[in-house]
């Protein structure tokens, strides 16, 4: 045995006595962003964030705002040699877009942008860093008949603001619609709170693109949601295709262990080879159905349009 794995130890065993008796161990639980019931048309923008500074001050003419959302209910995962089936994900930010240079600034709502289901990792613990002949995690190993020990359930969360969006790559197929860095949180007992995949400063770096030619469609609507086809917004929809990215590097897990100070991280990195190069792992997501809304003529509400789609947005708050 390594001599980091002996310094390890008495902390590992204090945890694995406390979780015998009982003794509960640190847990922060994960924010969860805002999101507002809307009406009608407005229904997938729920967390648009659209009295961000940056978007009230989009004047119309030179900078123009709208939401964007993309949302799919189901889809896979591989990271390194670990699969799993994922839960809904959900999407949405901002976009204030320069009408003369075509560059869009990203606005993440409170919360992030990216809000994931959580979703179970396939054969828990036993499958992230068991069986093994190291004494330490071996004796973590012998405590996982007990399902809900064994347990492990990974969230993806936003790791920062997303980059480089391009809205004619959602209405085409094999091209990068936007930047995505998120982190994944692996959320088990002896995992302890702060276990990830990826961080703020290191994340994953998701670039989906759609894998078919997405269907088009557009609807004029009013401030309630209601359908107008001389309603003051516009809504844009991309669906009926499935979203992918295999081109994406992932980094080892951090803060994994009971004490949240990184024990276990080898023993995750080693059974789940992590980290991960470029081109061994692979993301897909479900009959994504992606949307922007905005106002029609932003023009006609220069210099205050920022503001007039904020406003229309809270009108389609639903009561």
């Amino acid at each position: 045995m390594s001599a980091a794995h002996k310094r390890v130890r008495p902390a590992l065993l204090a945890a694995l006595v406390a979780v015998a008796v009982g003794i509960p161990l640190s847990t922060s639980p994960a924010s969860a962003a805002s999101a507002q019931a809307m009406s009608g048309n407005w229904g997938p923008f729920a967390r648009c964030p659209v009295d961000d500074p940056a978007m009230l001050a989009a004047d119309g003419t030179t900078d123009i705002a709208i939401c964007v959302s993309s949302h799919s209910e189901s889809g896979s995962i591989k990271l390194g040699n670990t699969e799993a089936t994922t839960g809904a994900n959900d999407l949405q930010f901002g976009v204030v877009r320069n009408a003369s240079t075509g560059a869009s600034k990203i606005v993440a709502p409170a919360g992030g942008a990216i809000v994931g289901a959580p979703t179970d990792i396939p054969g828990g613990l036993l499958g992230l860093m068991c069986p093994s002949g190291i004494p330490v995690v071996s004796g973590i190993c012998g405590q996982l008949a007990d399902s809900s020990l064994n347990r492990v359930v990974a969230t993806v969360e936003s790791a920062g603001t997303p980059s480089n969006f391009d809205l004619t790559a959602g209405m085409q197929s094999g091209k990068t619609i936007v930047d995505i860095p998120i982190r994944i949180h692996l959320q088990n007992t002896f995992l302890g709170s702060k276990c990830y995949i990826g961080t703020t400063s290191s994340p994953v770096v998701l670039r989906p693109q759609n894998l078919s030619v997405p269907a088009l469609g557009s609807q004029r609507f009013d401030a309630d949601g209601a359908p107008n086809t001389a309603g003051l917004l516009n809504r844009l929809s991309l669906t009926g295709n499935d979203q992918g990215d295999s081109g994406f590097a992932v980094p080892g897990v951090s803060g994994c262990g009971p004490l949240t100070l990184g024990e276990l991280n080898w023993a995750v990195n080693l059974k789940t080879a992590l980290p991960s190069a470029a081109g061994n792992n692979h993301l897909v997501l479900n009959d994504t159905a992606t949307y922007t809304a905005g106002l029609a003529l932003p023009g006609s509400a220069a210099p205050h349009a920022g503001q007039v789609l904020s406003d229309n947005w809270h009108i389609g708050v639903a009561q």
